[in-house]
């Protein structure tokens, strides 16, 4: 009897212990997860979709509750009311390449960055599955980089150089026919001149209005105020001379405010020369937060309604953010992505690879 007490008597006390080590164990937990959420309280998800094996460079917002995506493998769809479509294209048994997507506001084009260069038109009213191939260009030098539309007539991509000159087609009439611009209408590019497909943001536009962006051996900008029909080219101060340094995305808040970023890929977390504003449409470029945070970005946007004060970037490195024209920043996420996409002020889609995911932006 006095054995079974004992062996009682232990049990309990044994079981005491354990469930002290549980309690101290679920308050070890709980304040790691409260640490965790402290450091991403900036960053809400509202929504995420898993898309396995495919990377997403090309994300465009066409409505609030609506998100066109273009991908690798041939690879698009959309978004409406958190509820995912997806289909694919093909052309001549291979699976284009998507890095660039754009609307004119009644349509969605597609653009494939390799040889041959396909642009491909999407009727949105539609079922997934139906398009039309409006251009295409064939030649071992293709590359495109960016698409974008300023209205619903004029429309202009963007891509690395097939000659001396980067290229650029254009459309007047919605997208339904797109020309290139000759060498004698655009600046010359140096040799190792190109640009970088990494989200969709290589083009900036206001109005009639429009910024291209390189790097690589020169990280500079071209400057058209006619739909690009003429061109003037400034110099900036970004990283450059390397294979993989420069201008990796610009944006424009109004026809004066810009910003441009990039770095060195291959250096992500240096912060040297990775990040400029402009006050003067482009023409001039000044650093910020010289040598500190973000390093490496692949793409950046202003936040809309706060007088271009407020600027947010995104890279595989996570999620940045400035509240003074760039002049300081703070990583509000450690998530990586690869392209960024403002609905308002507060919220935003993002895209990686092998997912999308729809952010509120919360204390900013």
């Amino acid at each position: 009897m006095l054995d079974k007490y004992k062996k009682f008597t232990f049990e309990k006390i044994l079981i005491k212990i354990m469930c002290r080590f549980k309690y101290l164990f679920f308050l070890t937990c709980l304040f790691s997860l409260t640490l965790m959420a402290q450091q991403e309280d900036n960053i809400a998800f509202l929504s995420k979709f898993k898309l396995p094996g495919i990377s997403i460079r090309a994300i465009e917002v066409t409505q609030e509750n609506t998100l066109w995506f273009a991908g690798s493998q041939g690879r698009y769809g959309r978004v409406v009311n958190d509820k995912m479509e997806i289909d694919s294209i093909s052309h001549e048994g291979r699976f284009p390449q998507f890095r660039s997507i754009a609307s004119n506001g009644t349509f969605i084009y597609l653009l494939s960055i390799e040889n041959p260069a396909l642009l491909y038109k999407i009727d949105p009213t539609k079922p997934l599955g139906q398009y039309e191939l409006v251009y295409q260009e064939n030649d071992p030098k293709v590359f495109y980089d960016s698409l974008s539309f300023f209205d619903q007539n004029h429309g202009i991509a963007m891509g690395d150089p097939t000659d001396d000159c980067l290229s650029v087609i254009r459309t007047s009439d919605g997208g339904e026919t797109w020309t290139k611009l000759s060498c004698e209408k655009l600046p010359k590019l140096v040799e190792g001149e190109a640009a970088f497909a990494a989200s969709n943001s290589n083009i900036a536009v206001f109005k009639e209005k429009v910024w291209l962006v390189t790097g690589g051996t020169k990280a500079r900008v071209f400057i058209s105020e006619n739909y690009g029909a003429t061109w003037k080219v400034a110099e900036t101060p970004l990283v450059q001379g390397g294979k993989m340094t420069g201008i990796f995305s610009v944006d424009f808040y109004d026809a004066d405010n810009g910003v441009i970023m990039g770095g060195d890929w291959e250096n992500k977390k240096n912060g040297k020369a990775s990040k400029a504003i402009s006050k003067d449409g482009g023409l001039t470029w000044n650093l910020v937060a010289e040598n500190g945070l973000p390093g490496y970005i692949s793409c950046v946007q202003f936040i809309p309604e706060e007088d271009a004060k407020k600027i947010l970037a995104v890279s595989t490195e996570g999620v940045f953010y400035t509240e003074d024209k760039g002049a300081s920043w703070k990583q509000i996420s450690e998530n990586g992505y690869y392209s960024l996409r403002l609905i308002d002020k507060n919220t935003a889609w993002v895209s990686t690879h092998e997912e999308i995911a729809k952010i509120k932006l919360n204390n900013l």
